[in-house]
């Protein structure tokens, strides 16, 4: 793409340098503007391949003129830049026709990555219709940081469209909050929104409340009841923990979801259904397909757009912003405004958080609640964090030097750190992964087969695997079963 002109306009003359010269040692011609008139009247006066441009400058903004730049060159995509690395820029730049969006700062490889597949595809986006927008209020979701950067840019390719989407993370990632956000944006936003999880149903329930029943369908069914797909008809079914379904209810979904009807428990007529599907789960479903428990004809029917939720310790640049916001919800609520030290918040990012953003909400919450000190220091997030890792596993991950109250993932990295000590600066054999992996899972299986007095097959189950799997790994580890013991 060599010798094909951008147009680049930012009001940061370093900005302008840096963009400059890599365009152009990527043998682009290159014209620059440092305000949004300078670079309409650039549009205007002379063609040009592409334009990468910041949202905001001094005269106005860039969204605000992109019909006059469109007007004078239709096809010519747009890349847009902005410090405010927020969803709702993410959805503005994309709504209005941009054909990517970068969080400054970025790398500049992957903006010439970018620039390169701009220009190979000439496409732009379609300009999506103001009123079809979701309020700034609808928009839940918190951070800047990379990691959140790819969420925000994947939200807002999906607002205006009706795709299935798996949104894929661990517990208290936030997969719900996701999942409004999709329907809020989406085109299905007027009509339900209807949010049910797998894990907390009976499974011999879940095809009722999935599908409905009609009256006398079993014992207690004196009326007809809707189910989960005719209560969000026209709208979007959140289907939460969905690898936690019971295999013979994946099926009866599947034929739903190929078919677009269902028949009701007890009832012979199908109903035609329509309903946007996102499903979320904190499993690995191509391993439960591995192992026999999860369809994989409704993997594929459900991952048409997978959606990964990265977890808090990926995160971390986003605890202060998180942090404030939950603040501001706990004044809302009625208590006394309080605010965190930049010591208290250093404690916070020095947390692993296997809770994720579900923890954190919490502990802000509770300091918010039971303290009055206006101003929250290290020690008082030391000390909650800590009483959270002492209340039980995946509520804490935190425990002071010296502490009885270690958790797992602690003591497995002091273990590992003495293990490439002990090394010096070489490095330990290859393998090493297999046989960490072994060395934690073999006592895992031990204590289960104890705790079920060596029944096979509540140990798989207590493990979340296939029977047959769980054979393999006590013939593999050489365990010993011992039936009638615990």
């Amino acid at each position: 793409m060599a010798g094909e002109s951008i147009l680049v306009a930012d009001d940061d003359g370093s900005v302008r340098t840096v963009l400059t010269r890599a365009l152009e040692g990527a043998g682009y011609k290159v014209r620059t503007a440092n305000t949004v008139s300078a670079l309409l009247a650039l549009a205007e006066a002379a063609p040009t391949d592409l334009i990468v441009t910041d949202v905001y400058m001094p005269d106005e903004s860039v969204l605000d003129v992109l019909p006059h730049i469109k007007a004078a060159q239709p096809d010519v995509p747009l890349i847009v830049m902005s410090a405010q690395s927020t969803l709702r820029m993410a959805i503005d730049a994309t709504a209005h026709g941009a054909y990517e969006y970068l969080a400054k700062p970025f790398d500049i490889d992957d903006l010439l990555g970018v620039v390169d597949r701009a220009l190979a595809g000439r496409s732009t986006q379609t300009p999506v219709a103001p009123e079809t927008l979701p309020d700034k209020e609808g928009l839940p979701l918190i951070g800047r940081s990379p990691a959140m950067q790819e969420v925000y840019r994947t939200l807002a390719r999906l607002m205006p469209t009706d795709l299935t989407v798996l949104i894929t993370g661990e517990s208290g990632t936030g997969k719900e909050l996701i999942a409004r956000a999709l329907h809020d944006m989406g085109p299905r936003k007027a009509r339900p929104f209807s949010a049910v999880n797998m894990a907390a149903i009976p499974r011999e329930l879940i095809e009722a409340e999935l599908f409905g029943h009609e009256k006398g369908a079993f014992t207690g069914a004196t009326e007809r009841g809707l189910g989960r797909f005719e209560q969000a008809s026209g709208g979007t079914l959140f289907l939460d923990e969905i690898g936690d379904m019971p295999f013979e209810a994946q099926t009866r979904l599947l034929r739903v979801l190929q078919e677009g009807e269902i028949t009701r428990v007890g009832g012979r007529a199908p109903v035609k259904v329509d309903v946007r599907i996102v499903a979320a789960t904190h499993r690995d479903l191509r391993q439960l397909i591995a192992e026999g428990a999860f369809r994989e004809d409704l993997y594929y029917r459900i991952n048409v757009v997978p959606l990964r939720l990265p977890p808090l310790r990926d995160r971390l640049d986003d605890i202060s912003d998180l942090a404030e916001h939950f603040l501001g919800v706990a004044v809302k609520e009625g208590l006394p405004r309080k605010n965190i030290d930049p010591a208290g918040l250093s404690t916070l990012k020095d947390h692993t958080w296997p809770g994720n953003v579900r923890e954190l909400e919490n502990l802000v919450r509770r300091v918010a609640a039971l303290y009055s000190d206006e101003v929250i220091g290290a020690d008082i997030i030391k000390k909650e964090v800590a009483q959270s890792a002492a209340a039980g596993p995946g509520t804490g991950g935190f425990a002071p030097v010296g502490s009885d109250q270690e958790t797992l993932s602690e003591a497995v990295e002091r273990h590992l750190k003495r293990f490439f000590d002990r090394h010096g600066g070489d490095l330990p054999a290859t393998g090493l992964h297999e046989r960490i992996v072994q060395e934690v899972e073999k006592p895992l299986i031990e204590l289960s087969l104890r705790a079920t007095s060596g029944n096979q097959i509540k140990a798989a189950e207590l493990l979340g695997i296939n029977r047959n799997t769980l054979r393999k790994k006590i013939k593999d580890l050489h365990i010993e079963v011992i039936r009638g013991t615990k």
